[in-house]
């Protein structure tokens, strides 16, 4: 768990967004894509809480609709940047006007650096935009201001003029980091900020993006699908499927012993580097495909693909709750399950020395 210190920067309460479904000549609503289904969760400041799960879960639709680059459809986002004594501010309703200034505060990594930057544009304007836009910095304080990001993010500002195609794929997400930084801001969401790099990249973008944090005081919500990424930064993790959050443990905890069936799924696919441990490592192949959200089937949603499926489990939706201090779980038979982590796969396969 965090620090007892920590305060929450960000509590997310029941966050939904559906997405209608039409048909017809006169478009008419004959149902809803359920993309996020009724998210709950908290983030402490200085600490990094990896969103997890397979692609479409929902996780990234989660972190537009916390910065609201999306629209929620129900439910609260309370953000709290100016510290544990102060009331937070619901972002949920809140119009463009009433979001700028709360943006400055929190800020986006993308998923893809090749796309995310604007091709036509020099370092200098996609670095010092929101400099500009939000009335910072100008002129040569702007200029000084970027050339100080660079450096930051480990690039040389003497790289202001160029373009982003003259920068490799590390690079680029480099300034993309640098650009999230520009306004100071207390929370940086990453979705996916490394999925799209080389995986000696990786590591050097993740290395920075530590860094950053202990330097700069950052508080990250860092999206993923790739568990072995998420081992190396998370202090808590958040799994994700069909929308709905179905564990929230401790990193070191979770990859030990899951307390979800569809957790423990995942964990049996992360990449274990010592050989010994390889020959015992049994991979979980789920059966079937992944529930539609539009038609999620009745129960868990995770139960037409669960070995451990019981009758309740077609019938039931099993509440995320606390199974041990700390830790949470959406499953009828957590505390009775005894799923295999990673940790638990490489002791199976280790000799134990007298």
């Amino acid at each position: 768990m965090t620090d007892k210190a920590a305060y929450k920067l960000l509590d997310v309460k029941g966050l939904k967004k559906y997405f209608p479904l039409s048909s017809g000549f006169l478009s008419r609503t004959t149902g809803y894509v359920k993309a996020v289904d009724d998210v709950s969760f908290d983030l402490y400041h200085g600490e990094t809480l990896a969103l997890v799960g397979e692609s479409g879960c929902g996780k990234t639709t989660t972190g537009r609709l916390i910065i609201r680059l999306l629209n929620p459809t129900s439910g609260q986002i309370l953000f709290r940047p100016d510290g544990p004594d102060t009331s937070p501010t619901d972002l949920a309703p809140l119009n463009n006007n009433e979001l700028r200034p709360m943006r400055q505060h929190m800020q986006m990594v993308f998923q893809d650096p090749f796309t995310s930057l604007n091709p036509r544009k020099t370092v200098l304007e996609i670095v010092g935009e929101p400099l500009r836009l939000n009335n910072v910095a100008k002129g040569k304080d702007l200029e000084g201001r970027v050339a100080e990001l660079l450096r930051l993010v480990g690039l040389r500002p003497e790289y202001l003029s160029r373009y982003p195609n003259a920068f490799s794929g590390g690079q680029r997400q480099r300034l993309g980091v640098a650009r999230a930084l520009a306004l100071n801001p207390q929370l940086i969401i990453a979705d996916e900020p490394v999925s799209a790099l080389d995986v000696s990249v990786q590591a050097q973008i993740l290395n920075l993006l530590k860094h950053l944090q202990q330097r700069l005081d950052l508080t990250y919500l860092f999206i993923s699908h790739d568990l072995s990424v998420v081992k190396h930064i998370s202090t808590r993790v958040a799994v994700m499927y069909v929308g709905k959050i179905v564990e929230i443990a401790p990193t070191k905890q979770l990859y030990q012993r899951p307390l979800h069936p569809y957790t423990e799924a995942l964990l049996s696919a992360v990449h274990i580097t010592d050989p010994s441990a390889k020959s015992q490592k049994k991979r979980i192949v789920l059966q079937g495909d992944v529930a539609d959200p539009a038609n999620p089937p009745s129960g868990c949603y995770f139960h037409p693909r669960c070995p451990y499926a019981e009758a309740v489990c077609k019938t039931d939706t099993p509440p995320l709750r606390e199974i041990q201090p700390g830790r949470l779980a959406a499953c009828h038979f957590a505390e009775e399950l005894n799923l295999t982590g990673v940790a638990a796969m490489q002791a199976q396969a280790t000799p134990v020395s007298d």
